[in-house]
């Protein structure tokens, strides 16, 4: 194939069916390195035209609570105060940079996440 930036959502497809014929290509090869730029140049397609919003931040601090099998008094001695917890996962308040340094740390969610207002 024949490499070119992706301007549409045709040429996409057609990076998309040419990487899936190549997509176990050995690394170093001519079709590995196809394979590369093409991952990069469909990539780049992919975060412009199909760009994936942060959640919400208190939505994944659930959401990791939820996998993590925790609940609010796990919470709480991450962040504080039980109460704290409480008003936090009720929105009552704001999270502060302590906080999000904290969960960052504990619960692994990203600071990107987490210091978006809501």
């Amino acid at each position: 194939m024949k490499l070119k930036p992706i301007k549409t959502e045709q040429d996409y497809n057609q990076a998309l069916e040419r990487l899936e014929k190549i997509f176990d290509a050995t690394p170093g090869t001519k079709d590995g390195d196809e394979l590369e730029i093409l991952g990069i140049l469909i990539e780049n397609y992919e975060n412009e035209h199909y760009s994936i919003e942060l959640p919400d931040p208190i939505e994944a601090i659930k959401f990791r609570m939820e996998q993590l099998n925790y609940s609010q008094n796990d919470l709480a001695e991450v962040i504080g105060l039980k109460s704290r917890a409480s008003e936090i996962l009720n929105r009552k308040r704001k999270l502060s940079l302590e906080m999000i340094r904290k969960l960052t740390e504990k619960l692994h969610i990203p600071s990107e996440v987490l210091i978006q207002a809501y």
